[in-house]
This record gives structure tokens, sequence and C-alpha cells, in this order.
């Protein structure tokens, strides 16, 4: 049976490649991005968000099978927490229960391993309990100081999307509709937003420095595409809450083997 899938950041990159390979399936798709997509929509505002979720109910006739979240920028300004957070969790929120009333709802998001960089704790509380102009201000403080200090905007939109989804993934309103939402972490995914900076020899060597992958490289995102359509199929039933760290093996290179000791006794 074909399922209607909803995917953000539809127009480019992890996105685009999500969307055609669902679409290869036989899927329905219903893409939303700034243009290019069946709802064209700015998700750094509140104003866009709801726009979005609404059409995209009104589109589908009001049957969504699974959200995929994919709309992300990693500028170093305060836009990127708006949109890597707020126009993730906002969306998932506003289409949620039209989601519920499937037989087999799924949703999943697009992290980052950046998740696991230096971060802003007081931005990352703002976005979780769901301040926009707190963390947005936070955000804006951050850039002010200029580029390398603002870059900290995009790991804390990382790190708080991962939080809420294994926040949100247990409640009632997402386990207790039979609805796993999860995330994946991606390393170097090669998209137009990233050709630029790796091929500068000095973005290159920048990059493998904090995100090194030794298993094959920099990865196409049809990598991530692919773990993001099981994840939202109807063949899992019981992964939830989950931040899959599917980069190459930069989060073990960088965390070790032993990520469980924090609850051995001390």
């Amino acid at each position: 049976m074909t399922r209607t899938y909803v995917v953000t950041g539809s127009a480019s990159g992890i996105g685009a490649t999500t969307a055609r390979l669902l679409v290869e399936r036989g899927e329905k798709v219903i893409g939303i991005d700034l243009s290019g997509a069946d709802i064209e929509a700015d998700l750094s505002t509140p104003e866009g968000r709801a726009a979005a979720a609404q059409a995209a109910i009104d589109l589908s006739g009001g049957t969504i099978d699974a959200v995929i979240a994919c709309a992300g920028i990693a500028a170093p300004i305060a836009k990127t927490l708006a949109v890597n957070y707020f126009g993730v969790t906002e969306i998932l929120d506003a289409l949620r229960p039209t989601l519920a009333a499937s037989p087999a709802p799924r949703a999943a998001v697009v992290s980052s391993m950046a998740s696991l960089q230096p971060n802003s704790p007081e931005m990352v509380e703002a976005a979780l309990s769901g301040d926009e102009n707190r963390a947005l201000a936070l955000a804006e403080e951050a850039v002010a100081a200029g580029p390398q200090a603002g870059y900290v905007v995009y790991p804390t939109s990382k790190r708080a999307l991962s939080r809420w989804v294994r926040r949100e993934s247990i409640t009632p309103e997402w386990a207790g509709a039979g609805i796993p939402l999860n995330a994946v972490a991606a390393g170097t995914v090669i998209t137009p937003m990233t050709e630029a900076l790796l091929s500068d020899p000095e973005g290159l060597a920048l990059v493998d420095g904090s995100v090194p992958m030794p298993l094959n490289y920099h990865q196409p995102p049809e990598s991530i595409a692919s773990l993001l359509l099981w994840l939202t199929s109807e063949d899992n039933t019981h992964t939830t809450g989950q931040v899959i760290y599917d980069d190459g093996g930069a989060d073990v290179t960088l965390r070790g083997d032993d990520i469980w000791s924090w609850n051995d006794p001390k």
C-alpha cells in the first residue's frame, strides 16, 4: 500500500535524495522547502511553520503516514537555530495528530555528529523549554562575537534537537500513539551545502579534524536517506528515541568504546 510522506528540506541535499528514493519506491511525497517544493514555506518563522503544516495536511487529504524532517542550515547565524530546532519540532508537533491517525505512523529527523561538539547549555535549555525568543537572543549574542564564536549555534541546534527526540519519543503523545520517533546524526555529507567547504584545502582539513570518518570517508546523501527510509517504514516497530550516528565512525573515534559506564557503581 502506498504511504504518504511529508519531507522537509525536499529541494536539496539529504531531503531531495530522500524524496527521490521515496518516489522511486512508489510512495506519495509532499515536499516542503523555501522554493522548488510542493509547499514553499520559511521554516525559520512560527508563521511559516504553521502554514507549512496546514498545507501538508490539506495536500495529504488528511492522511500522513510519515514525516521526515531534513530541512536545516549550518551557517553561524541565529536563523540556524530557528530552522534546525524550532523548524523541526514545531512541524512535527503540528503534524502529530494527523500522523497518529495512520495505521503505521513514523517520524525521523536529521541531526548531526556536531551534536557531540561544544555547545551552549543555556541556548539548549531555552530551546527545550520552547522559549524561541530567548534562544534566538542567546544565538545573536554568540554571532555578534564573530564567526568562530557564532559557529556554536549549529552544534547547539543539533544537541537540542537530539535531546528533544529522546525526551519526546517515550511520551504518551508519541510512544503512546504508536509513533516511533528517531534521529539520524550524519557525518560529513557531500551536498551542495558542503561542496565549497570541502573543495578548499583549509576547509577540508578543518572538517576532517573535527569529523574523523575512518569508514569510507565522506558520505553521499543516500547513506543517510536509506536509514531514514527504514526508520519511517512499517518494518520499524520498536526502534524509538535513538540518535543513530551514521557518520563513518566519527562518534566512536571521538567518544571511544565505553558509553555505558555512566550507570556503573561508583
